[in-house]
């Protein structure tokens, strides 16, 4: 019988095939307490298995294929260094030595711990992190028990009589197969790969979880957050993943094959046409030039960036080189190291770097532990830089001196207060003194704000006073004008990038950096969102900044885009009090 799940759309496309299933991995524990003398012994086995997984993980990186995405290697790193948390050795040593719990016991109650830190975090992509740390605790736990980890996908039922579905699909080629799990770490989806798998689907996981970062590199149909997909689908049934709803149809009829086949041929013949516009300027039916950047989180992301088309990148979220390890933040060297390799990538296209966004509910150091009730609201982004400015200006440095090997536009997230710019733009002056007096060469930057709270887009015109270009960061801009966590079930569907208030905001700033002649950019969900295009266009928007793999969708839009036109249809839109539901022309 036909039934469907929902789940979360985090990568695009249709893929069709037979499912390969990796059930609910957690290992069954045993607990019971040990005596006094077993300690050593105990303590010892844990060690032995977090060794060996990070032997295996270290492994997989040296074998990885030539053609991996980068974002894989860069998770096991993750992982690599979750194997080497303080948090996690020190609890669980104390569990068995404090409470004589034997080893898988101590292990699982010291990830209970740590999970509820996670839980409790307000950035959503962190949240996810706690993923990362149950993936490696269950690599550990598998090892002490002697359990090979389900990472071979099991043939394909040849006793299984052939259905409707069999006849219309197999059609003497090889069957796609699609896998569904509950989870998968990256060193699973790593060796998953070896198989290629159609299309991925998962019980958990959100937007930004591992699972949805490498489907988004690998430009493959995925669905996370499925909750009990693993448990209703059987091994090698007929299954369609819908990437753009984010559901999965499974047992399918023989219409809904079709109906979905069919739009499988359309998406690739589209994607084949989308291709062909790697190398054209867009540029919109009426003449104007619109800047089409992409978004990063690796300095080898720069790389993938250029292939996909982007004219520079509009954000390289910097904070993804502090996290994972263990309070130790990177020194000036390591960052100006990062820098550059990103500058380089972009072969003479402008980087955009941001300084780091963290703090609050997200310490990098145990030391900057914020107890604040709302994390949201308290110390985080520019004002934790702040709170440190020795910590900042080695990022400051660090920026600069990269600015050495290419154009480098410094962007500062969350500023609210003119006070802030005040003091943000006084350590820039410092960090340049500090290189002057040690004789270190650096290169110039364009200073740039991100507009993400409500009063500084309200106060637009004095941000424009200080700096030469800003930046809209959607994402946080629609949850603090809303009062709306997006991570958050209950209220999810409140979060709306078409509510009026949002949208006026979004347009008042690009109004103020237009007419003083300014660049302004969105770098936010809604930059990549198809469906918001044409009414940035109509806004006067003329630089956007998304996820490299988004780039060509956009494109095409801007080519086929009258911006005269536009203009008028965005001023109604922005007069309605239901804009989504305004006809576009």
């Amino acid at each position: 019988m036909t039934f469907s799940i929902p789940g979360l759309a985090v990568a695009r496309g249709i893929a069709i095939g037979r499912a390969v299933l990796v059930g609910s991995s957690r290992v069954d524990v045993a607990h019971y307490f040990i005596e006094s003398d077993q300690i050593e012994a105990e303590i010892e086995r844990v060690r032995r298995g977090r060794n060996a997984v990070a032997e295996e993980l270290q492994r997989l990186q040296d074998e990885m294929p030539h053609d991996a995405p980068h974002e894989l290697a860069a998770l096991l790193d993750v992982h690599l260094l979750l194997l080497q948390d303080e948090a996690l050795s020190s609890g669980v040593k104390h569990w068995i030595t404090d409470r004589l719990y034997n080893a898988e016991w101590a292990l699982t109650t010291q990830l209970e711990v740590i999970v509820r830190q996670f839980d409790e975090m307000e950035d959503e992509y962190l949240r996810e992190r706690k993923a990362d740390l149950e993936q490696v605790v269950e690599r550990i736990l598998r090892y002490m028990k002697g359990v090979a980890h389900p990472v071979a996908p099991p043939p394909p039922n040849a006793s299984r009589r052939k259905t409707q579905q069999d006849l219309l699909l197999e059609d003497g080629m090889d069957v796609p197969l699609v896998l569904v799990a509950h989870d998968l770490s990256p060193a699973d989806m790593l060796q998953f790969k070896e198989s290629v798998f159609a299309g991925f689907v998962t019980d958990v996981g959100g937007k930004t979880s591992h699972t949805a970062i490498v489907a988004r590199s690998m430009d493959i149909p995925a669905v996370v957050g499925a909750r009990t997909a693993s448990q209703l689908v059987r091994q090698d049934d007929w299954v369609i993943i819908d990437g753009d709803a984010g559901i999965m149809i499974v047992d399918p009829s023989a219409i809904i094959l079709a109906e979905y086949g069919f739009r499988q041929r359309q998406m690739e013949l589209e994607r084949e046409r989308l291709s062909r516009l790697r190398h054209t300027p867009a540029v919109t039916l009426d003449g104007h030039k619109v800047e089409l950047l992409a978004n990063i989180e690796q300095p080898a992301d720069a790389v993938t960036s250029v292939r996909a088309g982007a004219v520079g990148v509009g954000l390289f979220r910097t904070e993804f080189l502090f996290m994972g390890r263990n309070g130790r933040l990177p020194d000036e060297e390591e960052q100006y190291r990062a820098y550059r390799q990103a500058v380089e990538g972009m072969q003479g296209l402008p980087t955009t770097i941001r300084t780091i966004d963290v703090g609050a509910d997200k310490p990098l150091d145990k030391a900057h532990k914020d107890d604040n009730i709302n994390p949201a609201l308290g110390l985080r982004a520019i004002r934790w830089s702040l709170a440190d400015p020795a910590m900042f200006r080695v990022q400051l440095r660090a920026v600069l001196r990269a600015a050495t090997h290419g154009p480098v536009n410094l962007l500062f997230p969350m500023l609210a207060h003119a006070s802030e710019i005040r003091q943000t733009l006084a350590q820039v002056d410092l960090a340049r003194t500090e290189l002057d007096e040690r004789g270190t060469p650096y290169g110039p930057v364009r200073l740039g704000a991100m507009i993400e709270i409500p009063a500084a887009a309200l106060m637009a015109r004095s941000f424009l006073r200080y700096f030469d270009f800003l930046s809209i960061g959607t994402n946080d801009l629609i949850q603090y004008t809303l009062a709306i966590d997006r991570a958050d079930e209950s209220v999810s569907h409140l979060y709306d990038p078409w509510h009026p208030a949002v949208l006026r905001l979004v347009a008042e700033v690009i109004a103020e950096c237009n007419a003083q002649g300014r660049s302004v950019s969105v770098c936010g969900e809604v930059a990549g969102d198809v469906a918001m295009t044409r009414l940035l266009l109509g806004l006067g928007l003329r630089s956007f900044s998304m996820h490299p793999a988004q780039i060509l969708a956009v494109k095409q839009e801007v080519l086929r885009a009258d911006t005269r036109k536009l203009s008028v249809w965005a001023q109604q839109v922005l007069a309605c009090d239901e804009p989504a539901n305004s006809a576009p022309l």
